[in-house]
Parts: structure tokens; sequence; C-alpha cells
């Protein structure tokens, strides 16, 4: 057992979610442990000092380590962790765990699924399903829906995601083009694997360019003006990163001047997206509330790394799964 920790029979885990049903889920495997959930900020800030582990996320205040004087380790429920105070949690002996990599199918899913919307025009055929209009068939091949085979899908960040998304495209006989801080380490199949700063090499040839890359000083704003305008005409962008990553003025502008066929969009700057955002009356964007990791089986890949972790400790290893202090 790790020095400090519990044992299983006197180990208090603390769920903290406003929608994740992690207790209930937990409930289903029958653990040695003892656990509960809080639903708000609140009740969080409350029950914080009963938990040697806390699993979390968007609940997180630093105020409550004020309170959690047992606490041992953290497992956030996400892949981010820049709000959790890496330092003082190290001052404190407190691990932190994050969720990398158990949304990695469910991100790749959703953007081959806004790449076969888009390219199969299903958005618009939702639009005339609501207007009771059923569309005759087109002479114009330029308005006409399309196939993948043969098309080139520009993956930039080809990680876990990346990686995953690669081999749904080679299933559709498509090229696969990347970029990669270190092209070496690549997982998935590509043609060909480029360092960042060789991204505009690749723009010009790409059908469908897809962001699956982390958000840092580094891709902020990675999509700017210039890929833009080096994009074709015929080219989707699909957004499963941050919107942070997307220089959005620019974007709109490229998708009502038609300099770019269309766009999926998961995330924005601004999260929720107000009402007044002119995206929301754009045709050729499809929007989906930042839910491309958000499905079904979430909780349940959130747990296997809490159980392994637990395991882990209770084993005396303090190097857990995806370990960050």
């Amino acid at each position: 057992m790790s020095e400090g920790f519990p044992f299983a029979g006197n180990t208090t885990v603390h769920f903290a979610h406003i929608a994740y049903r992690m207790e209930e889920r937990y409930d289903l495997r029958n653990p040695e442990v003892n656990y509960f959930q809080s639903w708000t900020a609140e009740d969080t800030m409350s029950r914080i000092e009963e938990a040697d582990v806390f699993v979390c996320s968007g609940l997180w205040d630093n105020a409550l380590l004020e309170r959690a004087s047992k606490l041992k380790y953290i497992q956030s429920v996400g892949a981010g962790y820049d709000q959790f105070p890496l330092g003082e949690l190290k001052e404190r002996g407190v691990l932190l765990a994050n969720a990398s990599g158990v949304n990695q199918n469910a991100v790749a899913e959703h953007a081959m699924a806004m790449i076969l919307g888009l390219n199969r025009h299903i958005h618009i055929c939702r639009d005339n399903q609501n207007k009771h209009f059923w569309r005759g068939m087109l002479g114009d091949l330029t308005r006409r829906e399309d196939e993948l085979i043969g098309k080139t899908m520009l993956i930039v960040g080809m990680g876990a995601i990346g990686s995953r998304l690669a081999r749904f495209a080679k299933a559709f006989d498509m090229k696969v083009v990347a970029t990669k801080r270190d092209p070496s380490t690549v997982a998935g199949p590509a043609d060909q694997v480029v360092t960042p700063e060789k991204l505009g090499d690749l723009v010009p040839e790409a059908d469908i360019v897809v962001l699956t890359c982390p958000l840092t000083p580094e891709t902020t704003n990675i999509v700017d003006a210039g890929v833009l305008d080096a994009m074709k005409e015929t080219a989707y962008l699909i957004n499963v990163a941050r919107g942070q990553c997307v220089d959005e003025p620019e974007l709109l502008k490229a998708l009502k001047s038609g300099s770019i066929a269309g766009a999926g969009i998961d995330h924005f700057w601004d999260d929720p997206l107000g009402e007044e955002s002119e995206f929301w009356g754009l045709e050729n964007v499809v929007i989906t509330p930042h839910t491309g990791g958000e499905t079904r089986l979430y909780e349940e890949r959130v747990l296997d790394i809490l159980d392994e972790n637990l395991s882990r400790l209770w084993a005396g290893n303090s190097g857990l799964h995806n370990l960050i202090v």
C-alpha cells in the first residue's frame, strides 16, 4: 500500500459532477470502498473533508484544498487539468491523474460523423425535412453530395484521437496526412506526417482538415487567415479540439464568403455559444454543443482508470496511470 494511503475498506471516494452519474455506475461494480456523489459546488465543499479520493472536473475549486485534510488522490474526469494548482498539490503530497484516452474513440467517431454528414449533406436534408421539402435530382455537380474515397484528410494533432480517426479514414480509402510534434511516435496509419511548423505545406492538398490537437500556446489560432486562405473552396474544416485553436472571425468570414465549403464545430471560444452568434444561421455549418467525447460509455472508462489506480495505490505503487503530479 502506498505510504499514508488507507486500506480499501477505509477509503472514501467522493465523486463530484453536475451531470455524470458516477456514483450510480460505480455502485454496479460492488466496490470495497466507501463512496458518494455531490452534484453542486455547495455540496462538494460541505463534504470534501470526507474524501481520501476525489473524482471531479468542473466542480473543482482551489478553496477545496483547505478543507480536504484527508485527500490523497484526485482523479480528473476529463483529460484537461489546467484548473488544478499543480504546485500546491505536489507540496501537499496529493496525487493527480487525468482521464486522457477515455474519449479517443468517441471523439474520433464524432469527427467522422461530422465529415460524413457534411459530405453527404445530411444537415441540409434535415433542414428540408423540417420544411417538408423533397429536393429533386441535381444536374449541377457542385451541388451534389460527394464521396470520401480518394480524398485527402489532414489531421492536425496525430495523438490518440487523431490516430483513431486515421484508421476510420483509411477504411473509407482516404489518403491521410498529419502533423505531430514527434512524427516518429505516430501510432495510427498515415501516408505522411510532418512537424506542426510544416502545416502550411499540407493544407492546400487537403479536402478535409480536422483538428484533434490539444490547446497550447502553439495551437491557439493554429487555423488562422493564412490556413483558411490556403484551403480548397471544396474543403471542410472539422474542429473536435478546442475553439481557441481557430481564429473565429476569420472562419466566419471564410464560411460566409464560400472560400471553404463548410465546417463541423464542437467547441467555440465562448462555451456555450451565444444566441447572437452568426454561426447559428449558417447552412454550411454543423454545430454540436461540445459533446464529442460524451457517450454512454464515458463514466465506465473513467471508472476503469480509477479502479486501476486504486489497485496500484493499495499495492504500494504511486506510479498511477495518467499521472500528472
